[in-house]
C-alpha cells in the first residue's frame, strides 16, 4: 500500500510539474516591405493577412518619380556615387518582434536601394528574418546572401520569391510557404527532391524554349534537366548554357544558369525563376 501511495504521489507531482511549466509565447511577426510598383505590396499583404501580422511599408524620403527608365537612371547614378537613399523613420518598434518578414523588389540582382538603407540603420541581431521578393527573372538567392552579410547576427530563414508576371500564383504559393516554415497551421507535403539531371531531349528542350521564349533577358539553350511532381503539375529544373546576347556576339554570354519551369495541367510552360 505504501508503495502504491508513493507511486501515485510521484505521478501527481510529475503532472503538476508539467502543468506548471510556462507556456511558450507565440512569436510576434512584422511584415516590413518596400514596393515601387505595388508588386511586392501584393505579396506583403498576403503574408500579413495569413499571419494576422502587423505590416509597414518602407517609404523613401524622396520617392522615385517618373517612369521605369527614370528610376533606373537615378539608381545607377546613386550606385556610381555610393549614395544610399534616405528613408522615412520606421514606425514599428522592431524590438517588439521575434520575426521580421522583409520584402523587396529585385533591382540589379539584389534588394532595392531603400531596403539597403533600412538594413544600414537597423540592427536585427537575434531576430528571425524571412526574406520575400518579386522579380523579373530571379534574384532571391543573391539577395539572401547580401542580406546575411549585412545582418550577420540575424537568423536568415528560407525565403520566397515570385516573378511579377506570376502574381496570380501568390495566394497558393504563400500559403504553402508559410505552412512549410511552420508559421501557420495546415498540412504541407514537401515535394520530392529533383532526381539526377540527364541530357535534355528534344521534347524537353522545346518545353524550355516555350517557357523562356517571350522573355528578352534570357537567351539560352537547355543542356540538362530533371523533373518532379508538384501540386500544380510538373516542375522542371533546367541547366542551360547562356548564349551570346547579340547577333554579332560582341556581348559575351553570362555563363551557366539554372531555370525552373512549371507545366501546370492544360497550361503552357512558364519559368518561375532563374538562378545565375
Amino acid at each position: 500500500m505504501k508503495a502504491l501511495s508513493l507511486t501515485l504521489g510521484l505521478a501527481v507531482a510529475a503532472m503538476m510539474a508539467i502543468s506548471c511549466e510556462p507556456k511558450q509565447e507565440p512569436q510576434k511577426s512584422l511584415v516590413l516591405y518596400y514596393s515601387q510598383t505595388s508588386n511586392t505590396k501584393v505579396v506583403a499583404e498576403e503574408i500579413a493577412s495569413k499571419l494576422g501580422a502587423d505590416i509597414e511599408e518602407i517609404v523613401l524620403a524622396e520617392p522615385y518619380g517618373g517612369d521605369f527608365q527614370a528610376t533606373i537612371e537615378r539608381c545607377l547614378k546613386e550606385r556610381e556615387e555610393g549614395v544610399v537613399p534616405e528613408i522615412q523613420p520606421i514606425k514599428a518598434d522592431l524590438s517588439a518582434y521575434d520575426v521580421i518578414f522583409l520584402g523587396y523588389p529585385i533591382w540589379f540582382g539584389t534588394y532595392a536601394p531603400p531596403v539597403n538603407a533600412f538594413l544600414a540603420q537597423a540592427d536585427l541581431s537575434g531576430k528571425k528574418v524571412v526574406p520575400f521578393c518579386t522579380f523579373g527573372s530571379g534574384g532571391l538567392e543573391s539577395s539572401v546572401k547580401d542580406l546575411a552579410e549585412k545582418q550577420p547576427n540575424a537568423e536568415i530563414l528560407p525565403g520566397y520569391g515570385v516573378r511579377a508576371a506570376r502574381l496570380e500564383a501568390v495566394p497558393a504559393e504563400v500559403d504553402r510557404f508559410l505552412k512549410a516554415g511552420g508559421f501557420i497551421d495546415g498540412e504541407y507535403v514537401a515535394p520530392d527532391d529533383f532526381p539526377e539531371q540527364h541530357e535534355a531531349s528534344e521534347e524537353e528542350a522545346a518545353i524550355f524554349d516555350a517557357a523562356v521564349g517571350d522573355y528578352s533577358m534570357i537567351h539560352a539553350k537547355a543542356k540538362t534537366v530533371a523533373a518532379r511532381a508538384v501540386p500544380e503539375g510538373t516542375e522542371y529544373l533546367f541547366t542551360a548554357e547562356d548564349l551570346p546576347r547579340d547577333a554579332d556576339g560582341k556581348l559575351p554570354p553570362a555563363g551557366e544558369l539554372k531555370v525552373y519551369v512549371l507545366v501546370a495541367e492544360g497550361e503552357a510552360p512558364v519559368f518561375t525563376r532563374v538562378v545565375r
